[in-house]
């Protein structure tokens, strides 16, 4: 079903190298990327996303059988945007003990292929805590995929248990360790990042960590935080780094736009995303990224709705069933907790979409 692009004009006349670019296989530059975000014809940059999307992967959309755990909200970073965390010492900080993340997931139904597994920087736990838990995971569930701990966690066991990068991700891999999350990337740019956060890995941090992991054989995927104080050229210039580490080493698997989510974040007097930053946040993703494989529609952070219509502007993964997910709960998202299969799958079809049920890697488990 791919769309022909031929004869297709584009309104704005500032997208017409870029069109050019797109239908001719050229990659797009930094100033091509600020005229994306830039222009109001979101149809044809949609159009052009969609083009892409299309020539790699047809009219499949992936989903994955998942959960999420979040083992701890005690963070000592203080991030202006997140609600999750709490400081140590704070009556609603929690840690999970690790004889309750294994018996959920040693509860699980058969069917889920991944647990992600995202928390806080928590100053006191013990080393032998994280690979206890990979190790005992693994245990319970030999074939379950395990996706953990963003560059911001690696870099921080770094710094609290006095290991090279190379020793903490070769431990955790030599545990269990499968894969890792894209979280914590945020905003590239120096002067924007500073402004929101405080006390985790900067740029260069996370990109060398996750330089690391793909020297190690450990697949990644990616974000971008949008729809704070960031402006048009952060955006392009966060991206762009992205796609230079990936001509590098070739290690991420899917790129995430994450919106922000202005509820639990009152000092920042923000407002939400609109659909239109949304879809062209998924958009722009895929015209530059074009190392990238996949390009994910987050129905966690967009809701279902509008996840589905991400599936024809340039995303082909619409992420999986999830279960009580926090960190973007927490920062007032007003989505479930999680979806059925089923759900998904009429999600896809609906879209005009073929549901693929995937595992994290994307390998093809069920075509629906």
């Amino acid at each position: 079903m791919q769309t022909p692009l031929a004869d297709f004009a584009v309104q704005d006349a500032a997208l017409q190298p870029v069109r050019d670019k797109v239908l001719s296989g050229k990659r797009l530059s930094f100033e091509d990327g600020v005229a994306l975000y830039r222009s109001h014809d979101l149809l044809a940059i949609g159009a052009l996303a969609n083009h892409v999307r299309e020539q790699r992967h047809g009219d499949a959309a992936y989903f994955v059988w998942n959960t999420h755990i979040n083992h701890t909200n005690v963070c000592v970073a203080t991030c202006d945007f997140c609600a999750f965390a709490a400081r140590p010492g704070e009556a609603r900080g929690y840690t999970m003990g690790l004889p309750e993340i294994l018996a959920n997931v040693e509860g699980l139904p058969q069917a889920v292929r991944e647990v992600h597994i995202v928390g806080g920087l928590h100053p006191d736990l013990p080393w032998s805590y994280f690979l206890d838990m990979m190790r005992g995971i693994k245990r319970v569930r030999p074939d379950i995929h395990i996706k953990a701990f963003t560059a911001v966690e690696i870099f921080f066991f770094h710094r609290l248990y006095r290991m090279g990068v190379e020793q903490v991700l070769a431990e955790l891999k030599d545990a269990g360790l499968d894969s890792m999350p894209g979280g914590g990337a945020e905003i590239f740019a120096k002067a924007t990042r500073d402004q929101i956060i405080k006390g985790k890995a900067d740029e260069k941090q996370w990109l060398d960590v996750m330089r690391e992991a793909h020297r190690q054989g450990i697949p990644t995927n990616a974000t971008m935080l949008y729809g704070h104080i960031e402006s048009v050229e952060d955006r392009v210039d966060h991206l762009l780094k992205l796609r230079a580490l990936q001509d590098e080493t070739g290690g991420f698997v899917t790129y995430i736009p994450l919106a922000f989510q202005p509820w639990e974040a009152p000092a920042m007097k923000l407002p939400e995303t609109t659909g239109f930053d949304d879809l062209k946040a998924i958009a722009v993703g895929r015209l530059l990224l074009d190392n990238f494989p996949h390009i994910k529609s987050y129905w966690i952070m967009i809701g279902p709705r509008l996840a589905q219509v991400g599936l024809s502007f340039g995303a082909d993964d619409i992420d999986g069933t999830v279960t009580e997910e926090k960190i973007a709960h927490d920062a007032g998202a007003p989505t479930a907790q999680s979806m059925t299969v089923h759900e998904l799958v009429r999600l896809i079809r609906e879209a005009g979409r073929r549901p693929v049920e995937r595992d994290t890697v994307f390998n093809v488990v069920k075509e629906w």
